[in-house]
């Protein structure tokens, strides 16, 4: 035996501890119960306000938006925030309010806590929808989203607060998930939602390209990305697009066309009175590409599971038999039938509700 062979090789490093916020149910619930048999971390430790069921975890109950969280961390190595209030039909300042005092006092008691890491989910939204943007985007695409009060207006606080919080705290790594159009069990946005309307919008001149990213690929990459094997800003969604033909194709649902001014025009008039829960840019996303590069997690072997198509097939089986949706606002499918017959306004699908406001106005 050569003397080489003797010397001792270097100790394994030690398995972080992680925890999760928002553990207790949606998101948080799924990553947790798959992190908790995973054999790459030490233990992991379950945050929300209430205990979940996932009795494998060590639960600490506690609002994210306490400042005393500092102090129920002290012991993590990375933490992964998706503790948040991101549905449609949500007051939209209350929303704000809540989502930003958490990333807050997250990122903030991660660094009075020595939290080596923390891993926040926001959308491939904030790069914007726009007719000429690049298909598909790089990672590195400069934030063009339109600051707004919906979910979107949201995102871009969070990674604001993300990037101030780099500065103030340079030992802190800060990695940033921005899923494609998320889809799978439990998901309710304005893009799931555009796939109950009667039909699907287009505007003249542009055709849509859809990406989707499947639930269960982005907590594929959050358990990269908690393992610290991404880093960075890091685009999830499945391989390519699809386009619109193909779209219609699976769905069954037909097109309607309009020029650009009078959709975002009468969107936005609808939403001011208060028809509508999303603002006018949100329309944006279902009309305009912003299709991702997952640049970031093909280099570290990532692949996602689902195809596009078989994203949009889910997300065709998971709809609501008795509902339909109009410009993100759902309604019985009857007044929704009648909403969508109505001229101009009703091809993006509201004259119904825009004659019961005022009706109700008069009143």
């Amino acid at each position: 035996m050569q003397s080489e062979d003797l010397v001792p090789t270097s100790k394994r490093p030690r398995q972080p501890v992680v925890a999760v916020t928002g553990a207790a149910s949606g998101l948080g619930r799924e990553l947790l119960s798959r992190l908790v048999s995973s054999a790459d971390f030490r233990r992991v430790v379950a945050i929300d306000e209430q205990r979940g069921d996932i009795q494998e975890a060590t639960w600490r109950e506690i609002d994210v938006r306490d400042p005393l969280l500092a102090n129920r961390i002290s012991d993590i190595d990375v933490l992964v925030h998706l503790a948040g209030d991101y549905a449609v039909d949500s007051d939209p300042a209350e929303r704000r309010a809540y989502n930003l005092r958490a990333a807050q006092t997250v990122l903030t008691a991660c660094a009075a806590a020595r939290v080596r890491r923390v891993v926040l989910v926001t959308s491939a939204m904030v790069y914007g929808a726009a007719p000429d943007n690049e298909v598909p985007l790089p990672e590195d695409s400069p934030v063009a989203a339109e600051p707004d009060t919906g979910v979107v207006g949201d995102f871009l606080e969070i990674e604001a607060v993300a990037r101030r919080s780099l500065r103030s705290h340079p030992g802190l790594e800060v990695t940033v998930l921005r899923p494609a159009a998320v889809v799978g069990p439990g998901v309710d946005t304005v893009i799931t939602r555009h796939f109950e309307s009667p039909r699907l919008l287009t505007v003249k001149g542009c055709s849509p390209h859809w990406q989707f990213c499947h639930i269960d690929d982005l907590l594929s990459a959050l358990e990269l990305a908690a393992r610290g094997d991404v880093s960075g800003v890091v685009a999830v969604g499945s391989d390519g697009w699809i386009g619109h033909e193909k779209v219609e194709e699976l769905s069954g649902i037909r097109s309607l066309e309009l020029p650009a001014g009078l959709t975002f025009g009468t969107a936005q008039r609808l939403h001011r009175l208060g028809v509508t829960p999303a603002p006018a840019t949100d329309l944006h996303y279902v009309v305009y590409p912003w299709v991702v590069d997952c640049t970031t997690l093909r280099e570290a072997g990532w692949k996602p599971a689902w195809t596009n198509e078989a994203a949009l097939e889910q997300l065709l089986e998971l709809r609501g038999e008795n509902r339909t949706t109009v410009v993100g606002r759902r309604l019985p499918v009857k007044e929704a039938t009648l909403t969508a017959a109505g001229a101009t306004v009703a091809v993006i699908g509201t004259a119904a509700i825009v004659r019961q406001v005022r009706k109700k106005r008069r009143q």
